[in-house]
């Protein structure tokens, strides 16, 4: 299974995380397939960047985010893009 996730990077005491989609058996920190996004929680206001259109692709592909990834998502509108899409998607056309 491919899950969103956050991985972390940064010095001690200041934690920064990437974005990333990896395995779901790899390490929190350990390999990876691609890197989305990052966020940087130190911040004020938080910093939060994620690639819009890889994003959608990986869900749309059946990658399952954690709960973190989830709230971030929704912060930036992606999440509930996704489910627009989605149900659009499962309603039938009137033709």
């Amino acid at each position: 299974m491919v899950r969103m996730r956050l991985t972390r990077v940064g010095a001690r005491n200041n934690p920064r995380y990437r974005i990333v989609v990896a395995d779901a058996r790899s390490p929190r920190d350990g390999r990876f397939i691609e890197i989305l996004g990052h966020y940087n929680p130190t911040r004020q206001p938080e910093e939060l960047k994620i690639n819009r259109e890889r994003a959608l692709h990986w869900l749309s592909v059946g990658a399952q985010p954690t709960d973190t990834v989830v709230r971030l998502l929704s912060k930036l509108g992606i999440w509930q893009e996704f489910h627009r899409s989605k149900k659009q998607q499962s309603q039938p056309s009137t033709n």
